[in-house]
Parts: C-alpha cells; structure tokens; sequence
C-alpha cells in the first residue's frame, strides 16, 4: 500500500494506471475508519484493479460553531486498517494544497442542499460538492463508493455527476450497523455511554415507522409526529428534523406513497447524529 500526499503524484501513478486498462475505484473518506468505511473499501476491491482511498477532513463543509478542529483523526490506526482492507493507495491532501490562497471556486448543488440537514448546516453541501468534485477531477475513478447512511449528501453528489458529465459511475453501499442498530459514524466516539445507551432508539423509530406504513398508514405527518414522541419518551436527544421524502428527489411528500425515505437528525448532547430508511410503501 502507498501512501501519497502529492496531488501531481497521484495523477502521475493513476495515469499509469489506466495506461493498462486497469480499472479505479475510488472511496472518499474524512478518515476515523470504521466498519462502514470498511465495507465501501472491501465493495471497491471485489469490483476493481486499483483501490484508492482519500483521507481528508475538508474545512469548507464545517460550519464556524462545528467540529473541525476535534474531528477524530488517527492516521496511523487508519493506515493499518486501510492496509488490512488491500488498499492499493491511501491519497492525503493537505488543505494548503486543496484549497491555495486566493481559492474562488464553489460547487453548488441547488435545490436538495437547501432540505434536510441543508436548513441546519447551510453551507455544507457546498463544502461537500466542491472537495468530491476535486478529487474526481484528481483521481478520475471509474466507480466512486459512498454510504447510504448520508443520503442526502449521495443525492448531491449523483446530482452534481450527472449535471456535470462527470465520467464515474457511483455506487451506494447499504448502511452498517452496530448490533443495538445504531448507524455506524466517526462521530459515535464524541457519545458518552449513556448516550450510546440511547441513540438506537433512532433506528427503532424508523424501523417502527416502516412497519406502521406497511400495516396501511399513509399519513406522513402522523408517521413523523410519532417518531418524534418514541425519541423524545426514550431518549435525551433533541431532534432537529425528522422528514418523510420521496427517496430520489428528497421532496417532502404529505401522502406516503411509491419509494420514500424516512430521515432524522438527532442531537445528543453536542453530538449531530444522522439515519435514515429507505423502502417501497405499499
């Protein structure tokens, strides 16, 4: 496994790469690894020649209140994990490097970034649209591996590919799960104890919203007022939305209906937990 920091370097090697019809597969990571970064990274490797993975806490997607400076960063543990996995190049670029003096240029996806977590953290997406679309244009993949836990960051991306004539195929990869059914997270490490003791109840909630709406309820806004009273009555969390909407547009939808997606943010304590559940209602 190489460990590569040089953008020029990277081309260089990728370039190469290609040159023998050797294909890319690409996983875009803030680093902390854990089983779902694991699990992109094991999808990456079945599918392709080459695994590249990119390690980079990206200022511009933090707000000025958010967690940049204390985003858990464990390079070395990373590496190892990453080399377990097969990884073939772990690309660390430095912000000076992303982000040079002077830097002007912003991507901005309209419409679904301003929804969801877009109305709580407004500048994100931004953040998040512009970084992916300079590693694309750095690492050219032929497929690009993301997690259905941030789904609505998915729909950007997928949205901004095809607005963009990008040349990469993305893939997205179920949500894992820790046994209690907690959405695994980097973030999880800021919970105390008893706040881990009590986050499942966000996937409890969802799960127990799907089979209400597969039993034949079809009122959106039923479905989330109860949510929000499982989490409250079982949990300290505080929620910052809970939304029915339709699983590719992410519209809000009042009558459930087709393939939707059920989507929370929960904050324990000062930490922002998100999940989400996708499926076909009746």
């Amino acid at each position: 496994m190489r460990i590569i920091r040089s953008i020029n370097l990277l081309r260089n090697e990728l370039k190469a790469v290609r040159s023998k019809n050797q294909t890319i597969g690409f996983v875009p990571t803030m680093g902390a690894f854990h089983e779902g970064h694991f699990s992109l990274m094991r999808k990456a490797r079945r599918d392709n020649d080459i695994v590249v993975v990119s390690v980079f806490v990206n200022p511009t997607q933090f707000g000025p209140h958010e967690d940049f400076k204390k985003y858990p960063r464990q390079i070395k543990i990373d590496e190892l994990f990453a080399k377990k996995e097969k990884v073939d190049i772990i690309f660390y670029p430095s912000a000076e490097k992303m982000y040079q003096p002077g830097y002007l240029t912003y991507v901005n996806v309209t419409n679904i970034s301003k929804v969801l977590c877009g109305r709580s953290r407004p500048n994100h997406f931004n953040g998040v649209a512009t970084v992916v679309s300079k590693l694309i244009n750095i690492t050219e993949p032929d497929v690009m591996y993301l997690g259905q836990k941030d789904a609505q960051q998915a729909a950007i991306i997928k949205a901004m590919v095809k607005d963009l004539n990008f040349n990469v195929r993305i893939k997205i990869c179920p949500i894992v799960r820790e046994k209690n059914g907690l959405a695994m997270s980097s973030r999880n490490s800021y919970l105390s104890q008893k706040q881990r003791d009590e986050a499942p109840i966000l996937y409890k909630s969802l799960v127990g919203a799907k089979n209400k709406i597969l039993s034949g309820k079809t009122s959106s806004k039923s479905i989330i007022n109860w949510i929000d009273s499982n989490i409250k009555d079982n949990s300290s969390g505080i929620v910052d939305y809970i939304e029915c909407v339709n699983a590719d547009t992410l519209d809000p939808i009042t009558k459930i209906k087709g393939r939707i997606m059920i989507a929370i943010a929960v904050k324990f304590g000062k930490t922002r937990l998100i999940d989400n559940i996708v499926f076909h209602s009746r």
